[in-house]
């Protein structure tokens, strides 16, 4: 019984662990959609660059579960269009846009979701594991 316990209740905190991750990335990819038409007010700056989330193990509950260490900018080369009239746009009249495409964004953030939702499953199958593995000792 103690080993069942103990095993259910490490693998919670492993996926607790992991939603808490997915919340995080979900966070950060809200952030770049938010920010995926902002340019720079001044001529020729850079506007808005992408976050990526980086994750890594830890330890939870004497296993391996995971967090986001931190976020880093995207190095991929902005977008430029032709505005002369913007007050962004450099002395050839180009803006540079942000570095974040919805659509992968999207897929992103889907993805995210996903996981999230999957480790939650996780939990809820623990917990019912659990609560059945009580039910048949009481009997």
């Amino acid at each position: 019984m103690a080993d069942i316990k103990s095993s259910s209740g490490v693998t919670q905190a492993i996926a607790a662990s992991a939603m808490r991750a997915q919340q995080a990335r979900m966070r950060i990819i809200a952030e770049n959609l938010a920010n995926s038409n902002s340019t720079s007010r001044s001529p020729g700056g850079d506007p808005y660059r992408r976050q990526v989330p980086i994750f890594q193990p830890t330890k939870v509950a004497g296993a391996t579960g995971v967090h986001m260490s931190r976020v880093q900018p995207d190095p991929t080369e902005f977008k430029t269009t032709y505005e002369p009239g913007n007050p962004g746009a450099d002395a050839k009249g180009y803006v540079k846009e942000p570095n974040v495409d919805p659509l992968i964004e999207a897929l992103d953030m889907k993805e995210a979701q996903r996981a999230y939702e999957a480790n939650l499953n996780v939990i809820e199958t623990a917990r019912a594991m659990d609560s059945r593995t009580l039910d048949l000792l009481k009997k």
